[in-house]
């Protein structure tokens, strides 16, 4: 074999998640960015936007712009691809549970712009499996969410056929504790559902099932154990080509062929020494680029300072030139696979293809992944795997760099100047995009906006495709609320298990004993059974795995924990803590919403007579927020910092003592 490839290899993909405040702002971020030599786009969308609600709707307080751009309607579109010539784009969207409409917003803005629909290219996520796992933006249940990607895919096989209309996400798997045979399995058995249902919806001819396997692309996770995260991706590949060849009998190679791209590891990324994450980063992104035969199709990376906040536009630069300075200045790209033939490779990629075949029968067996869902079975076994994780940290048998180990540090001039580090969200921009919203819908025909309203709860209570009705209702003004919330009303909302349940207990150390004791002698002070933590998920922020991990060990530690699961208002947080006489609430927000959530609690609280309640939180919250918080009234604020959960529940022990008035402990 030739040592090096007859012509170099063209590079992926490279992109920069970006979005944020408003659509125009994101526009001019897209605009700089791909001057800088970034070759595709990746739209990161609000959570109101990903939950379907418009700006100005109780739950999108706080929210708006805030993790991604707000797109509540066809003139938002618009403005967000504003002199983006979508003819010639590649475009992926990470949008889920509103996916059909986001991408019906595209095409109708592509449309506007001259661009044939049959030639645009790009991704829309639309992988809500995953949602109800780990991340949390689902809306409806697993069977009408399964139709709505079902239909995508049906309507751009005819008519959109260079997009890809799913991406199968294993991304937040891994961040949701998933090791590499789970994640590997449960993405597949993800794909089989989709594809099943495609085939067996009737809406693509047979010998036409290869046009869909070879729309199907994957987004997957890459950690910083770039050897196993490599072997990972060619065990993804293999088991792809066998499972597309054996199940659905496609017979062309090149239709089976794995197609995926990248977002490497966020959450693994350190607020502690943050410089180390630029390292991170680097031997994340190797993991996905060095092997060619499972190379990634398309990479993003994440900033450096993504544990401290929203990223500004330099810090994305630096992650793009680490994208540019690997495909353009070093050789990787002029040689064939690097690792073909090594004993050590095959056998780590053997280990992950069996371990995923087992998951991957076992999530049949129990009736396929929707199933496994609605039982709590996957996100049980997430919880678990998660906990397992966090135990290695916590007993150092996992070493995290500047976190459990080297901890001692220089002051870092990159963060010398505090909260000027990050992006800062004006939250002006939340009160501009409610005032839009009420203004477009001001201005549209009512009436053409009722009757398409009238014609998508029609189809979506028959069994059509509903993207042309969708169509429809994005050229008559809909909004991304109204077409979300008219859907809710035939096929209802859906609240996921927590996969508490189910998850083992902790296993004994001297360090929880003690907490467990001091848990049992502060019930026995304040002459109650238990001490009693609410764990509150305020907002539209999904990511729950913090949340989960810290109800797990609270229970071990002897509290009663009450967890309602995700998405929940400021008022129906304080019901609960009210009704359940709860001893101590936790707040836990990701999304950077908190001096909005937080204060509403305290005021709810104290509104229903409860402000001696001791109120603490958790997230990716900076110093100077931490101290706002503080001065509201908050009794502690934890960040990603603070890794070691049982003294935490250490923690909430002191506050709860300190809250009673209860004196020092024997």
């Amino acid at each position: 074999m030739e040592s090096r490839l007859p012509e170099r290899d063209r590079p992926w993909v490279m992109r920069t998640y970006a979005g944020h405040s408003s659509a125009a702002a994101t526009n001019a971020l897209f605009r700089r960015n791909l001057a800088k030599g970034q070759t595709g786009l990746s739209v990161a969308f609000d959570l109101p936007t990903q939950t379907g609600y418009d700006p100005d709707h109780e739950l999108a307080a706080g929210e708006v712009g805030r993790v991604g751009v707000p797109v509540a309607h066809l003139g938002d579109a618009r403005a967000l691809f504003a002199g983006i010539p979508l003819a010639e784009a590649n475009t992926s969207m990470t949008i889920n549970a509103t996916a059909m409409w986001l991408l019906a917003l595209y095409v109708v803005a592509a449309e506007e712009q001259g661009a044939p629909t049959a030639g645009l290219t790009g991704t829309t996520q639309n992988d809500v499996v995953k949602e109800y796992l780990s991340r949390g933006t689902y809306i409806f249940p697993p069977g009408p969410s399964l139709r709505l990607t079902t239909d995508t895919i049906a309507w751009t096989v005819a008519n959109a056929p260079q997009w890809n209309p799913v991406n199968v996400c294993s991304y937040h798997l891994q961040e949701a504790g998933a090791t590499p045979v789970q994640e590997v399995g449960f993405a597949l058995a993800t794909a089989v559902a989709v594809l099943d249902s495609v085939r067996d919806s009737g809406q693509v001819p047979p010998e036409r099932t290869g046009d869909v396997v070879q729309r199907v692309s994957f987004f997957v996770n890459a950690g910083v154990r770039f050897v196993e995260e490599m072997a990972k991706m060619r065990a993804f590949a293999r088991l792809w080509d066998d499972l597309t060849r054996e199940r659905y009998g496609v017979a062309d190679p090149k239709q089976r062929r794995f197609r995926y791209g990248v977002q490497v590891n966020s959450l693994g990324l350190t607020e502690a020494q943050p410089e180390n994450n630029v390292q991170r980063i680097v031997l994340e992104m190797l993991g996905v680029t060095l092997s060619r035969t499972a190379r990634a199709r398309a990479v993003q990376l994440p900033a450096w300072n993504e544990a401290l906040g929203l990223p500004r536009p330099w810090d994305q630069q630096w992650s793009l030139r680490m994208q540019q300075v690997l495909a353009y200045e070093s050789d990787l790209l002029e040689y064939p696979d690097l690792f073909d033939g090594s004993h050590v490779v095959e056998a780590l990629v053997g280990s992950i293809v069996d371990g995923a075949r087992v998951e991957l029968e076992k999530i049949l067996d129990l009736g396929g992944v929707v199933a496994a869902v609605e039982t709590g079975y996957l996100k049980s076994a997430l919880v678990a795997s998660l906990a397992e994780r966090r135990r290695r940290l916590e007993a150092g048998s996992d070493v995290v760099v500047g976190v459990n180990r080297f901890t001692e540090t220089e002051p870092s001039p990159l963060t010398a100047s505090g909260a000027e580090a990050i992006e800062q969200v004006d939250p002006a921009a939340e009160r501009a995009a409610a005032e839009a919203v009420r203004a477009w819908r001001a201005g549209r025909d009512q009436s053409t906006v009722d009757a398409a309203l009238a014609a998508l709860r029609a189809a979506a209570a028959g069994t059509g495709n509903l993207m042309p009705v969708t169509l429809d209702c994005v050229r008559a003004g809909v909004t991304t609320g109204e077409w979300a919330g008219a859907l809710r009303e035939v096929f209802g909302e859906y609240r996921a298990p927590t996969g508490l349940s189910a998850s083992a207990a902790m296993r004994e150390d001297a360090t929880l004993s003690d907490v467990r004791a001091r848990v049992s002698r502060t019930a026995r002070d304040l002459g109650t059974g238990r001490l009693r933590l609410l764990v509150g998920k305020p907002g539209l922020d999904g990511h729950s795995n913090g949340a989960e991990q810290i109800a797990v060990r609270a229970r071990d530690a002897g509290f009663e924990v009450v967890y309602q699961g995700i998405r929940l208002t400021p008022a129906q947080i304080v019901a609960a803590a009210v009704e359940e006489d709860v001893d101590i609430v936790g707040l836990s927000v990701l999304s950077g919403s908190h001096l909005a959530a937080v204060p509403a609690v305290l005021d709810g609280l104290k509104a229903a007579g409860r402000a001696d309640l001791p109120v603490v939180v958790g997230g990716i919250i900076p110093p100077a927020d931490a101290g706002k918080l503080r001065e509201a009234g908050v009794a502690r604020v934890f960040t990603p910092r603070d890794f070691a959960l049982t003294s935490i529940m250490d923690e909430l022990v002191t506050v709860v003592r300190a809250a009673n008035g209860l004196a020092g402990e024997e």
